[in-house]
């Protein structure tokens, strides 16, 4: 685990060397995987890494557990409420499409949840330019493969570190790198609603779509779900699709 992590370091730094920026910021969401390379980048910039917590109708348990990420890794650190932002915002738009009468209820909690994820990205990407940063993702190789990332939003950003480890690996990176237990054992969840888990929205767990990226066998419904979610999302991996006149 030590040379894993080793080489996660030197990779961060030799990002920071090439692109020529001052450092490396992540949003830390009380999650495990941001936690991870809330650590890694600490460990990679010591005095030049930000984590940056960004409340939305968050849960007190979540921002407790964020602070609580921040104060493992003595990393710097920045708050930005973003709830009164998303609420002007979102009530703007919902109101300005209820008078055209063309307001679809039925996608208003998505809709909702994605403008918090790229509220969020806007902020990391204002302070990245404030402090000369890179914004560094989180994504695992779970999330990658299944597309469970907002577009533009927690997938919008500089570099991946930790987008080819599985769910389990990440947990033992967590493990080693210090992050705190509760952080570790709670239930993964991306903060897009009250109550909202990853795994209850996507239909299957994490530990069985580790099995699958390994080559493991597992139950048909879920092998399903899996290749429909990858094939459905393939355009959140290979960016806008164009158009070309010579075919």
């Amino acid at each position: 685990m030590k040379e894993t992590v080793d080489k996660l370091v030197e990779w961060l730094q030799q990002q920071i060397k090439q692109t020529g920026v001052k450092g490396l910021l992540v949003g830390v969401s009380g999650g495990i995987d941001s936690a991870v390379v809330a650590h890694l980048i600490k460990r990679a910039a010591p005095e030049n890494s930000l984590g940056v917590i960004m409340p939305c109708k968050s849960t007190a348990a979540d921002m407790e557990h964020a602070q609580d990420v921040i104060n493992s890794c003595d990393i710097n650190a920045v708050t930005v409420d973003l709830s009164e932002t998303h609420d002007v915002m979102y009530n703007t738009i919902r109101n300005q499409l209820k008078q055209k009468d063309q307001w679809e209820e039925r996608n208003d909690k998505l809709a909702d949840a994605n403008l918090r994820a790229r509220l969020r990205m806007s902020t990391l990407y204002t302070l990245a330019t404030n402090y000369n940063y890179l914004v560094v993702g989180t994504d695992n190789a779970a999330e990658w493969y299944t597309g469970y990332f907002t577009k533009f939003g927690d997938g919008g950003v500089d570099i991946l570190p930790i987008v080819n480890f599985t769910k389990t690996e990440v947990r033992e990176l967590a493990k080693y790198l210090g992050v705190p237990d509760q952080v570790v054992t709670k239930k993964p969840s991306a903060d897009l609603w009250e109550g909202q888990t990853d795994e209850a929205e996507m239909g299957t767990t994490y530990d069985i779509i580790d099995a699958y990226l390994k080559g493991e066998e597992i139950p048909d419904a879920d092998k399903k779900i899996i290749e429909d979610l990858h094939k459905r999302t393939e355009h959140k991996r290979i960016g806008a699709a164009q158009f070309n006149l010579k075919g």
